[in-house]
Order: structure tokens, then sequence, then C-alpha cells
């Protein structure tokens, strides 16, 4: 996929099909496809061990009992490496899937890699997006301009879950 047939952030709509993708876990190699039969969070975020980052990561680590009585998965993605991952899961406790997206590969088959800006300058990178994927690999929901306090609860209340 080149820079030119990079989704943009609107060209997943919800109802489509959400692209499957791989990663590697533990020596091994994952697809969105073998989470199929059960509901997907799948969050973008730009970067462990950053403050919006790790307030997102906790808070799913704190509720996840919850989306896992709900038989939810979570999936995390952002461009750091598999060896950046598994230090930001043993640090936070993180008990779900942190997929390596070193390429942007994935990022750009869900339109959340592109252009960002901060304090005043514009830069390519992962825009904090999630989408919410049912049993069937459709997507129900997305989150655009995601705010990591309180997204969560969010996101468990988007799947039906009540306080």
């Amino acid at each position: 996929m080149t820079d030119n047939e990079l989704l943009r952030p609107n060209d997943l709509k919800e109802g489509m099909t959400a692209p499957d993708f791989s990663f590697k876990y533990k020596n091994r190699t994952l697809s969105l496809s073998d989470f199929k039969d059960k509901k997907v969070v799948l969050y973008f975020y730009p970067r462990d061990f950053t403050t919006g980052c790790t307030t997102e990561a906790s808070e799913f680590t704190r509720d996840y009992d919850k989306f896992k009585t709900t038989d939810i998965e979570i999936i995390g993605v952002s461009p750091d490496t598999e060896e950046s991952h598994e230090k930001f899961k043993q640090k936070m406790n993180i008990p779900y899937h942190l997929a390596a997206d070193v390429n942007n590969t994935i990022s750009k088959k869900y339109g959340t890699y592109g252009l960002k800006k901060f304090m005043g300058k514009e830069y390519m990178g992962i825009n904090r997006t999630t989408f919410l994927i049912d049993k069937n690999g459709k997507i129900v929901r997305i989150f655009n301009k995601v705010k990591p306090m309180g997204h969560s609860m969010e996101v468990l209340e988007a799947f039906g879950f009540t306080k």
C-alpha cells in the first residue's frame, strides 16, 4: 500500500467488514479473524508509555474483567515494537493483546495513520481511534478523536454494559 492508497479516516464506515490483519504474539502469529465469534475492541494509540496512552491502557486493564465476562476481546495497536509492547504490558499489567504495527500496515488499513498537528507542527502518525467489531466481523461503532480518560467505560456502554 502506498501513501496514495492510504485510507482516509472516514473510508471505513459502521456496518462494513473490519479489514483482517495479522500480528505477532509470543512467537506466534494471530489475526483478527482468529477472534471470530467474539466481539472485539480494536483501539489505535500513538505510543507506549506516553501520558494519554498510559491512561487509556490503564482504564482498559482496570475494566478488563467486565470485557471478558461479556466475551469481548481487546487489541491495542501502535507503531511500537514487540519489545516495547512487552515492557508496556509488564509495567502496566496489561492482560490483553497489543499489536506491533511498526510499518503502520494495520493503521493504514483502518485509516488511522495520517496527518497530525501538535504545537503548530504537522507530522504523520496514529490518530487515536477505536473500532468496535461484532461477532460477525462487522464494524458496529467507530470512535474518532478518542479522549483517553473515560474511554473504557464509553466502550463498555456502547456494547450495552451498564454500570
